[in-house]
Parts: structure tokens; C-alpha cells; sequence
């Protein structure tokens, strides 16, 4: 796979100022320098109709989330996306990905209710499992509060949050009734073999090495096998919502997510592959950086919109 040439700029910008390992920083600290990146390489001034935090209990405390709504939504109730936000299960939080629940608020014409999660090493498996299933389950019953129709609820993620998304389908299996899944770049398998997990290992932007070290951090003792870490490995796919399952070409995780999508097509669930080749993972939050970032969010969000249409 041949590396688009802004990506290969992007690459090599980053190569010019080494940047510490994983295990070298502190979570915090991990954090904080996400922040900050998303930050320089982000949109600036995404409009958006209105932004409210508020929180909701969980099984380790309040469980705080953002709510989006877009421009000029009026008083009906709303379509919904509940969003998880990748990261590795360690990085990652309300602010790193506000741009991209801003666009898909504006672009899908819903309220986009982005979920903070507890996060690993802090909170080891399944706690970012159970807060996403929670807060899924207290969006429905709370449908009405909250503006938005419970019959129209989507779930979607990016990275870790795309992992998040596909097992809380699994989970739900009707309840709460989902409508639709947005996995884009999707983790769908710990410890993947996949040829593109060998070919992208390094310098490619999200690695390997690092990468396991989070998932190793993530998983703690558990079996990796358990479909709650790997969805991939589910035996039953059947009768999950339909899915855009987003992915790029020079992606370590490209392959395991193409994997899942053709397993969900197997089981007969309606799924549309959207395959950016030559980009790296994540690009869709680099919304600064590349132009196929916001043509590609803006297509995610169409889909989305279209299939809430359809309801």
C-alpha cells in the first residue's frame, strides 16, 4: 500500500521530533500530549448549536458526558449518537475528540452524547465495557430528558471507541434497541496476526509495540479471546444493526477491521465499507492536516443520517 503523499509529510514531520514511548510517560502525561495534538492538527470553529456536559451514575462514580446539538435543531426530539472515543482504553477523553462529535452532530443532524469512560491502567476490563453499555442503557431511558428519540439511537466510536461500539451491539441484542454502528478504524481483535498489523508495526503512526503495551495494560489478566476485548471472535453476529465500518489503507488495524466487517456481512447484517487507502489511522481526526479527513467524517455522518431517515 503506497502512502498518500500528505501522509507521508505528516510522517515525516513527526519523525523530526522523536516523541517519548508509552511506558515512559505517565497516563497524565499520555493524555495531556494527546490533547495537545489533537489540538494543533484539529479544525478550529466547527460550528455547532449548542454544547452541555452533564453526567449520569456509574458502577466507579458520576460518568460525566458531553452533549452535541446542531445548529438550529429546533425543539423535536432528535436522533442520537452515543460516542466512544479512541485511545488505546488509556488515552483519549471529552476534549481530544471534540471536533469530530461537532461535525457529526452538524453533518448527521443529530445530538451526539459522547461518553468519558473510565480508562485503563486506572480501571482495568471490563470497566470501560461497563461504562459504555451503562451509559447506553441511561441514554434510552432517559430518551426524553435528554431531547432525542429513543427509536432513532445509533452507537459509534473510533480506535478503542469503535471496539467499545461493536460490543455494546453485542451486548444489547435488542436492549436497548440499536439502530445503527459507526466503527471507524475499529480495534476488533487484541493481539492481532494480521498481515497489516506486521506491515504497518512501525512508522506508520499508531505502532505495534505501543500499542500492545496499552492492550497488555487494558486486558490485565483476562483472556483476550473474550469477545467483550476481541468482538472479532464472537461465534454469533446475526441479528446486529447495520454498520459503516470505516477504515484506512496504511492502518496497523486495517485488516482485523475489514475481518469484522465481512463477518458482519456474513451473518447477514447490512454493512457499507468505507476504505481510504494510503491514510493513516485516525485520519479523520486530523481534520487540519488532510482533506480527505472531512470528506470522509462528513460521508460517516451522511450514513448515519440516511439510516435514521430510514427509521
Amino acid at each position: 500500500m503506497t502512502l498518500d503523499p500528505l501522509a507521508r509529510q505528516f510522517l515525516d514531520s513527526l519523525a523530526a521530533a522523536p516523541r517519548p514511548k508509552v511506558w515512559e510517560l505517565s497516563p497524565d502525561e499520555m493524555r495531556a500530549g494527546m490533547r495537545a495534538m489533537m489540538k494543533m492538527v484539529g479544525a478550529k470553529d466547527i460550528p455547532i448549536g449548542g454544547i452541555e456536559n452533564i453526567a449520569m451514575p456509574g458502577a466507579g462514580g458520576e460518568l460525566a458526558l458531553r452533549v452535541y446539538t446542531p445548529v438550529a435543531a429546533g425543539g423535536e426530539a432528535l436522533p442520537a449518537l452515543i460516542y466512544f472515543h479512541g485511545g488505546a482504553f488509556r488515552v483519549g477523553d471529552l476534549d481530544s475528540h471534540d471536533q469530530t462529535c461537532r461535525v457529526l452532530a452538524g453533518e448527521a443532524s443529530a445530538r451526539v452524547i459522547a461518553v468519558d469512560y473510565r480508562r485503563s491502567p486506572e480501571n482495568k476490563f471490563p470497566a470501560a465495557v461497563d461504562d459504555a453499555f451503562a451509559a447506553t442503557r441511561w441514554v434510552e431511558a432517559n430518551a426524553r430528558e435528554l431531547g432525542i428519540d429513543a427509536n432513532r439511537l445509533a452507537v459509534g466510536g473510533d480506535s478503542a471507541g469503535g471496539n467499545l461500539a461493536a460490543v455494546v451491539c453485542q451486548l444489547a441484542r435488542g436492549a436497548p434497541k440499536i439502530a445503527f454502528q459507526l466503527l471507524l478504524f475499529p480495534v476488533t481483535m487484541l493481539g492481532s496476526t494480521f498481515p497489516s498489523m506486521r506491515e504497518f508495526a512501525t512508522g506508520y503512526f499508531l505502532e505495534r509495540e505501543p500499542l500492545e503495551f496499552c492492550y497488555r495494560d487494558y486486558a490485565g489478566a483476562a483472556d483476550t479471546a473474550d469477545p467483550r476485548l476481541s468482538p472479532l471472535l464472537a461465534e454469533d453476529l446475526a441479528g446486529l444493526p447495520p454498520a459503516l465500518v470505516m477504515l484506512a489503507g496504511c492502518d496497523p488495524l486495517h485488516d482485523e477491521g475489514l475481518a469484522y466487517a465481512e463477518k458482519l456481512r456474513a451473518a447477514g447484517v447490512e454493512v457499507t465499507i468505507a476504505d481510504y487507502p494510503g491514510m493513516l489511522h485516525c485520519f479523520t481526526q486530523m481534520l487540519s492536516v488532510f482533506p480527505q479527513a472531512h470528506e470522509a467524517l462528513t460521508a460517516a455522518a451522511r450514513a448515519l443520517r440516511e439510516a435514521f431517515e430510514a427509521l
